[in-house]
């Protein structure tokens, strides 16, 4: 497959959560855009989603504590460039779509760029999850002013800025409190439509209602712990 072009070549790494997604690498790193660099955070695949990520030419860091924030962490730690991507490694969502992103962020445009996914095709995006995304969407409006639409995995921003955020939840709470701090620090958050796919695999985290519960109720805790203005 032909590489993205763009015109930030080596000024963004993208950050890749995984957990056994040996079957959805190759279609994830193949739509890297050329010049950037994937960096495919293994959160105890089983799978061999390692030697798929390394033998496809991205950088591998391991992270044993399992968790969604846990791992981004990780790859946020580990990355070096001055942009910063995060996208799901489950097929689901293009890391071509960042580009735009990522040269809003360049230009002054905003300081954190998210994509509202908007699902393509059955079963992309079960109404559970949706409904889950919804609520944490209006308590997140009442809790900073942000009129965001999604949460999702799918964001662009500053690598030395986002570090300054001094972000804890190591669990499903991470991308809300991002934005929770995020906005707390007076950040221009901007958001954009992707088109959102079937995943591949079983979601571990909003594939079931139990997982939604689970992440719901990791971020509500975000909301009900993270200080108004305390990073400012």
């Amino acid at each position: 497959m032909k590489a993205v072009t763009t015109s930030l070549p080596h000024t963004v790494d993208v950050v890749l959560p995984c957990l056994d997604e040996a079957e959805a690498l190759p279609w994830v790193l193949a739509r890297i855009p050329a010049g950037w660099r994937a960096i495919v955070v293994d959160n105890g695949s089983t799978d061999g989603s390692a030697e798929v990520a390394r033998a496809l030419g991205a950088t591998v860091v391991r992270e044993e504590r399992r968790g969604f924030g846990a791992a981004c962490h990780a790859g946020l730690l580990a990355a070096t460039a001055d942009i910063i991507g995060f996208c799901d490694c489950d097929a689901s969502l293009d890391p071509g779509l960042l580009v735009p992103f990522a040269e809003e962020v360049r230009a002054g445009g905003a300081d954190l760029v998210l994509g509202r996914r908007r699902p393509q095709g059955r079963g992309s995006w079960p109404a559970h999850a949706r409904a889950g995304n919804l609520a944490l969407s209006l308590l997140l409006r009442r809790r900073t002013g942000l009129t965001l639409r999604d949460l999702g995995p799918l964001r662009a921003a500053r690598r030395a800025p986002l570090l300054a955020l001094g972000l804890t939840d190591r669990r499903s709470g991470y991308p809300l409190e991002m934005v929770v701090r995020a906005a707390d620090a007076g950040w221009r958050v901007t958001e954009h439509d992707v088109p959102y796919l079937p995943r591949s695999g079983a979601s571990k985290v909003t594939g079931t209602w139990r997982g939604t519960w689970q992440a719901v109720r990791d971020m509500s805790r975000v909301l009900r712990d993270t200080p108004s203005g305390g990073t400012r």
